[in-house]
């Protein structure tokens, strides 16, 4: 990826949780990129550390117990950690916004929703209230929620027409890159599909950057140019969807694949193939491949420190399997 098309160069991050049970080593040594107007989807168990990389872009990793222990997270070149409240407040919303899961408890419930979004672009751009007025009408009705709407409460709202307005606040000041975090997990099926179509389509006409959170390999498919698997705080696989989607390697990816429902053949369904065991407790995650005791495929080069290794052309696996010489 040319430095041109790069927005965001996350590099060796690691965040961990000190708590009074542990350390709970959360995201290690992880390293991704967002191109400009692409969306990179990060994939993985509840715990796998995805929701914690996001709070970690936004500079909102609860301290204590989180502690950024090492790595940079360039946005346009500029290394986030380390700024202070003041300048993470300006990037919040002007550069970066995030759409939270639950859109319940992500408005304020004493607020109109307008009164939200107004608020949002008065502390990014210098308008006057009535200019702000106008542009939060525009973003409401952006996301198809008619200006009438404007000065209701987010009780009088659906779950899905919340989220709407939580995408409406997110896109208020035109932000270069949104992170969802499973923005539809509360939503039934027929609703996340709109959601998921509104959203693709404001970020095409905006040109903006996504990084999309989710467990939901369909999702994965229909929103993601990018795709990095994350297993135990590490990224074990990552590439376009046809490495991930058609040319797996990974022992995990596999098992995430093997675990869908598929369609029947001749009239004989495939039985889903679970994926044993559990995820490693993150105070005591073991030595070498995270994903070992797991894996069906173990062997003793498992216990040895894994390196991601380059497949094909952008195509990452960390697996000893396909190292021809070539690590991280």
């Amino acid at each position: 990826m040319s430095k041109e098309n790069k927005l965001l160069s996350i590099k060796d991050l690691t965040i961990h949780y000190v708590t009074d049970d542990g350390t709970v080593r959360a995201v290690n040594n992880v390293s991704l990129e967002v191109e400009k107007g692409k969306t990179l989807g990060l994939v993985g168990e509840t715990g796998a550390g995805k929701t914690t990389i996001a709070l970690g872009i936004m500079g909102m990793v609860p301290d204590p117990p989180g502690k950024i222990i090492s790595g940079s997270i360039e946005m346009d070149g500029e290394n986030l950690i380390g700024k202070s409240n003041r300048f993470m407040r300006h990037i919040r919303g002007k550069k970066i916004s995030m759409i939270f899961q639950d859109p319940m408890t992500a408005l304020n419930p004493i607020d109109t929703i307008g009164e939200q979004i107004v608020e949002t672009i008065l502390l990014h751009e210098k308008v006057s209230k009535a200019e702000a007025h106008i542009k939060a009408v525009e973003a409401l009705e952006r996301v198809g929620i008619s200006r009438e709407r404007f000065n209701e409460y987010p009780f009088q709202f659906s779950g899905g027409m919340k989220q709407r307005v939580v995408i409406a606040i997110a896109l208020a000041a035109n932000p270069e890159l949104i992170i969802a975090d499973e923005p539809t997990t509360a939503l039934d099926v027929t609703i996340q599909a709109q959601v998921l179509a509104m959203m693709n389509k404001l970020k095409n006409e905006l040109n903006t950057s996504m990084i999309m959170i989710t467990h939901d390999l369909g999702i994965i498919s229909e929103m993601c140019d990018q795709v990095a698997v994350i297993y135990a705080g590490e990224v074990v696989e990552s590439g376009n969807l046809v490495h991930i989607f058609d040319e797996m390697g990974h022992p995990y990816t596999k098992g995430l694949f093997n675990s869908l429902p598929g369609v029947a053949i001749a009239g004989h369904k495939k039985r889903l193939e679970s994926i044993p065991g559990l995820m490693p407790d993150p105070t005591d995650l073991p030595s070498g491949c995270k994903f070992s005791p797991r894996c069906l495929d173990k062997s003793d080069k498992c216990d040895e420190e894994q390196k991601l290794i380059e497949v094909s052309e952008g195509h990452m696996v960390r697996c000893w399997k396909f190292d021809q010489g070539k690590g991280e």
